[in-house]
């Protein structure tokens, strides 16, 4: 420049903060980032934990026999109806950020107990069933609980942004814990993983912390709920239980669960008639589903993070909770035109990836237009008693129609049209759920 111009020299627009540009990539606004990545985390470590525990759990449901399993899944039934009441006393007396560490903390001293009982030789009894019915309760309820304490945090709308991205920090935990198992297992042994999924459990218990002072300072917190999280929720045992009953809303969402479990085991029986005519070697089998459950995994991973927010605010809640049961509907056609090992691969794949991807976080945004009892106790009977007895349910029916010799083409045809039932099902709850938002 010239000595003496004066021209003013335009300000160089400074380059966007990592936060920005991080933001930007998950539709969070900068704000929101921290608490987003705590609850990536918090989702992370639960799922990391549990799926530790998983390939413990499958080995010891089925040391007594697969006969047996149907008498497991009664038992993890029972045991959701003793969990749910205990947590809902609890809740009722207890702020949000004491009874979910305490629910938590509580789980991870299960852990060591078993950790002591597998040390005997009782866990090749009673002791391996009852660790199978408790790893049962656990996942299903500490699951609940974390998307009840999104709801609780996240207005429908930044739900409606976020949940794609924050669940993917369970799907990231869920291959996490396999791998974590895999690299562990040969020097510490299996019994020895309890302690590292307990240590995982406390790292999640620190992120709900944090993510608790957040929420109580933060100006994005919804109005109505300033200084709830500090009071504890009210009312007794049962009444979370009796809100259910109380409210279309929430008993069409306890038939949307319903319908869920349902078709996903009709959807179980196909794939085990299906693979067990397509290889008489079980290494061939496992190698087969090992490879489309990479690659559902990672596909799941990459539409929750940058795709799930975007299209869920796009298209609405309508299509994020209907497009399970269309996909399934076609799904069913297709295994009954063509019950081929490579059509149950793609129906799977496809299935889970939306399931995991859009459907799961989308009904979780239903649960931030209800109130904070409805949110904690209600939804955790609905995601485990309502779940579960659905999984005994059809368990015993599986079991009665395979005695019955049912083909293919039957099993699809009544998969069709629970599926055309759970689509009215979800489109009417949608519309509820808009009505809600706008009052």
């Amino acid at each position: 420049m010239l000595e003496g111009d004066t021209t003013a020299v335009a300000d160089v627009e400074a380059p966007p903060s990592w936060t920005a540009r991080f933001g930007r990539a998950i539709h969070a606004e900068p704000g929101e980032v921290k608490a987003v990545l705590l609850a990536f985390a918090y989702f992370f470590f639960l799922l990391s934990s549990y799926y530790i525990l998983r390939p413990v759990r499958d080995q010891t449901g089925i040391s007594g026999g697969v006969e047996k399993l149907p008498l497991l899944f009664t038992g993890t039934f029972l045991g959701m109806l003793v969990a749910v009441p205990a947590f809902s006393a609890i809740a009722a007396r207890t702020p949000r950020h004491r009874f979910i560490p305490i629910a938590y903390r509580f789980f991870a001293a299960n852990l060591v107990a078993f950790w002591v009982l597998f040390g005997t030789s009782s866990a090749r009894g009673w002791g391996g069933y009852a660790f199978f019915i408790w790893a049962s309760v656990y996942n299903l309820f500490v699951v609940s609980v974390f998307w009840g304490f999104m709801a609780d945090v996240f207005r429908h709308e930044q739900g409606a942004r976020l949940f794609g991205f924050i669940a993917a920090g369970g799907s990231a935990g869920a291959l996490a814990g396999p791998l974590l198992t895999t690299w562990l297992v040969k020097p510490l042994g299996p019994r020895n993983l309890l302690l590292i999924s307990a240590v995982l459990l406390e790292l999640a218990v620190q992120c709900v912390r944090a993510l608790h002072r957040w929420a109580a300072v933060s100006q994005t917190l919804r109005p109505r709920n300033r200084g709830a999280e500090q009071q504890p929720l009210g009312g007794d045992f049962l009444s979370g239980i009796k809100l259910v009953f109380r409210s279309r809303f929430l008993l069409g969402i306890c038939l949307y669960v319903t319908l869920l479990t349902a078709t996903a085991t009709l959807l179980y029986m196909e794939q085990a008639n299906i693979v067990s005519h397509a290889s008489g070697d079980p290494r061939v089998r496992t190698a087969l589903f090992a490879r489309i459950d990479l690659v559902v995994n990672v596909l799941t991973i990459l539409v929750q993070a940058f795709v799930t927010g975007r299209l869920v605010r796009a298209a609405g809640i309508r299509f994020g909770i209907g497009l399970l049961p269309v996909l399934t509907i076609a799904g069913f056609v297709a295994l009954g035109l063509a019950p081929t090992l490579f059509v149950l691969m793609a129906v799977q794949g496809v299935r889970r990836a939306a399931h995991y991807g859009i459907e799961r976080p989308a009904r979780e945004i239903l649960f931030t237009d209800v109130n904070r009892e409805e949110r904690y106790k209600s939804k955790s009977f609905i995601d485990t008693v309502v779940y579960r007895g659905g999984d005994m349910a059809t368990a015993w029916l599986a079991a009665a129609l395979q005695g019955l010799g049912l083909g293919v083409i039957t099993l699809s045809v009544s998969a069709i049209v629970l599926s055309v039932l759970w689509l009215w099902n979800s489109l009417t709850i949608a519309r509820k759920d808009e009505a809600m938002e706008v009052t």
